[in-house]
């Protein structure tokens, strides 16, 4: 690739320079503040191993079709709002789980920001739950 390709087509370095950085900026953001994501095998050994509390941020309906066994349902929606219901378990691991991993995450870096020492996101949700044939309760 010739520098004057590079000059000629600066516009497109940088939108991918962009792209690449905003790629990397939501690990790196869930790195920095400490948040893991587990797959359902190593949240299942936080649950045993660690008593840790499986939290659902679901909404209602989509909590009502289907769950981890013992989770809590606390919507994402009003979480904030409802953190006393948890307070409780401050000291232990929270696993944060929705149906496919997006709003769990979302849910952890709020808790994190609550300062929730330890909260985790269930990587896949309970999609990747039931894909690993682990049971859910309704």
């Amino acid at each position: 690739m010739s520098i004057q390709f590079v000059v000629n087509n600066w516009h497109l370095f940088l939108a991918l320079g962009v792209v690449l950085a905003l790629l990397a900026a939501g690990p790196l953001r869930q790195r920095l503040a400490g948040i893991r994501s587990l797959t359902p095998a190593e949240a299942i050994q936080v649950m045993n191993r660690e008593d840790g509390i499986v939290v659902d941020v679901c909404e209602a309906q989509e909590f009502a079709n289907g769950h981890i066994a013992r989770a809590l349902s606390l919507p994402l929606s009003n979480l904030v709002t409802r953190l006393g219901e948890i307070e409780k378990y401050r000291q232990r691991p929270i696993i944060l789980s929705c149906r496919s991993g997006n709003r769990s995450l979302k849910a952890a870096f709020m808790l994190h920001k609550h300062g929730f020492p330890r909260v985790y996101s269930l990587a896949g949700g309970v999609t990747a739950w039931q894909r690993d044939n682990l049971p859910v309760e309704k």
